[in-house]
């Protein structure tokens, strides 16, 4: 095998494994109905609050903001599991989100996930950082904005 053919496969495979494990990454990020639930047009335009067709990283902080307040109903700073899943899609605290993303969002999967440390609570640090991470994935080029093609492609995030 030549010099050449052998560069190309190692760089191939390289690659390969390097896509693979950023879509290990990013398709870990969620379950599958809050990632599917997130990644609509609809939810686009409710973050989208200055109607650019793009989310900025502040607008998409800010949407996590609301959320976190949202949940936190007794305001303490921290999210307990009966707490997180207890909100339902039709509370009116949650009308800024649709209610597939709020299902999605608040079930026992997906408190483990956003819980990083595991000592059963959802600080709001915990909460934002998570949401961050999201954000970074999805900000493919990054620049601080997500358009739709990268909002809602499909077998992405």
């Amino acid at each position: 095998m030549s010099t050449a053919t052998s560069t190309l496969l190692a760089t191939t495979a390289m690659a390969w494994l390097t896509l693979t494990a950023y879509a290990d990454e990013v398709a870990s990020f969620g379950t599958g109905g809050y990632a599917t639930a997130l990644r609509t047009k609809e939810m686009m335009h409710k973050m989208d609050t200055n109607h650019d067709n793009m989310v900025s990283k502040d607008e998409w902080m800010n949407f996590q903001e609301k959320t976190f307040a949202a949940l936190d109903k007794d305001k303490s700073g921290y999210l307990d599991e009966m707490e997180f899943t207890a909100t339902t899609a039709s509370d009116t605290h949650f009308a800024f989100a649709t209610a597939a993303y709020a299902r999605g969002l608040m079930t026992k999967e997906m408190f483990m996930k956003i819980d990083a440390n595991g000592d059963g609570k959802i600080s709001r640090e915990e909460f934002l950082a998570y949401h961050r991470k999201i954000f970074d994935m999805l900000d493919k080029q990054k620049k601080g904005m997500v358009g739709l093609v990268d909002f809602i492609r499909p077998g992405g995030v």
